[in-house]
């Protein structure tokens, strides 16, 4: 294909059918590349130039910390635009010098030495994609270790070891593909015995396998590499357990996951369905549970032993205003927003367009899958496998869609981040919330200054100083 290329114009009239095609798809790839790099290159100028804090964010943020989080916004990007260039480049590579029909090539023989001839293209296809998965894991490695023992080292985030870290990339690529390769299996014999309406069933089968695994994934696949433990008894439970029957939540469960393991940074979520609602809280949240703080104060205590007077008191105090997590109010409140999403129906909706999307994109392929010419854009010539044929439509055929799409949602979330915090409001959390947003953009080192078009395009969430600004004036009501 790439040879085609060569000898002749792209767009030119004799040109095949399949040649426009693979240069269409590789000039949309690099025209996204360049668009994401232009917005990128945006936001750095902005984390170069905003040296000092702005007037309106020095009631809410020391210089100290505003610089501490520009520097790491800086790393965050030169790394992304490293990373990025080197994956554009690499994918490229792969589609000019045929490394998908050679991949394919590779999986038949290895098929073909195991006892597996042409007519078992299930098997091949598993081949194919454990061996894509392997290559990806591979070469992605160098990456996920210098931004875990670099980047997120040098500011203080992460908190793993060398051989922690290889240890969970082995244990995540095993259970990854114990779930990838049988439902693949699955998905790909149901195309092929499911006849004119192939694809309803298989959009079927991947609806239940995604409720499946949101089902069971908190409480079966994520403690294989977390400790999970259900949050003690104490005010803070009771609290949690009266604000979601105050809201007709059915909590059954509250969870504290010890996050700081791993990382310093701090989330919590919800998951299940219907009557059976658990409620995950990271220890890097709770300032009372967090093992940092723990240590910090351990630290603290220590060197305090060797001083005197002032010099004793100062040390205490500077440990505690370096406390990372929120209190339980503040938890509280964040909790509030994150129900808010649940009340709000903010969950079923994004189910519901997920699976309207699911179900277009199947019918397309089904549309789609007889044409030769895509698979000969890609190499395939002689044959018309069904995994290459989703790998083709779906990743690159698709591309233009899943892009405006992505947009389409990521303002969406925008939305749907302000209602929740309108809920949270309605609750009587707006100071609370308040403060919980400043103290977890500071644990976070979030930048809260952002280009306009950069935050349009990537910010799933409002920028800090919108939100602040929601809940001021709401606190001021």
């Amino acid at each position: 294909m790439a040879a085609t290329l060569l000898r002749g114009g792209l767009w030119a009239e004799e040109a095949p059918p399949e040649s426009r095609i693979f240069a269409a798809v590789l000039l949309f790839s690099w025209a996204v590349y360049l668009w994401e790099a232009f917005l990128a290159r945006r936001q750095r100028t902005v984390y170069k130039t905003t040296t000092h804090v702005p007037l309106e964010l020095g009631p809410i943020m020391d210089s100290e910390t505003f610089e501490k989080s520009r520097l790491y916004q800086l790393d965050k990007s030169a790394f992304s635009f490293w990373s990025g260039l080197y994956s554009e480049i690499e994918g490229t590579v792969i589609l000019l010098c045929g490394g998908i029909p050679f991949l394919w090539f590779l999986s038949g023989n290895i098929s073909n030495r195991a006892g597996f001839g042409p007519e078992y293209e299930i098997v091949q296809s598993l081949v194919f994609l454990l061996l894509a998965t392997l290559f990806s894991a591979v070469t992605g490695l160098p990456w996920s270790l210098y931004n875990t023992f670099v980047i997120e080292e040098k500011h203080g985030f992460n908190q793993q070891t060398l051989g922690f870290f290889f240890k969970d990339a082995i244990k995540k690529f095993i259970v990854t593909q114990c779930i990838l390769l049988p439902v693949t299996a699955l998905l790909l014999y149901i195309i092929k015995i499911g006849g004119d309406y192939f694809f309803i069933y298989a959009w079927l089968f991947t609806l239940v396998v995604s409720l499946v695994l949101v089902t069971i994934y908190a409480d079966y696949i994520a403690p294989l590499f977390d400790k999970f433990i259900p949050l003690p008894e104490g005010e803070l439970k009771q609290q949690i357990e009266a604000m979601a029957q105050n809201i007709d939540f059915p909590l059954t469960k509250v969870y504290v996951v010890e996050g700081s393991k791993r990382s310093s940074h701090s989330n919590a979520y919800f998951y299940g369905f219907f009557k059976n609602k658990r409620i995950v809280l990271f220890d890097t949240l709770l300032e009372d549970y967090s093992a940092l703080n723990k240590e910090r104060s351990g630290d603290s205590g220590s060197e305090t032993q060797a001083a005197e007077g002032h010099e004793d008191a100062e040390a205490k105090a500077k440990a505690k205003s370096k406390k990372q997590g929120c209190k339980n109010e503040e938890v509280l409140a964040v909790l509030g927003h994150e129900l808010g999403h649940w009340k709000l129906g903010h969950t079923i909706k994004n189910i519901v367009i997920s699976q309207m999307n699911s179900f277009l994109c199947f019918f397309l392929f089904a549309v789609l899958i007889g044409r030769k010419e895509l698979f000969a854009a890609f190499g395939f010539y002689d044959t018309q496998p069904t995994l290459i044929g989703l790998l083709i439509i779906f990743q690159f055929i698709f591309s233009p869609y899943n892009e405006v799409l992505s947009f389409c949602l990521t303002v969406l979330s925008r939305r749907f981040e302000f209602q929740a915090d309108a809920f949270a409001k309605d609750l009587g959390k707006a100071k609370d919330l308040y403060s919980a947003l400043i103290k977890l953009n500071k644990d976070n080192l979030g930048f809260p200054v952002s280009d306009w078009l950069f935050s349009m395009w990537h910010y799933s969430h409002p920028p800090l100083l919108e939100r602040l600004q929601a809940l001021k004036e709401s606190k001021q009501d």
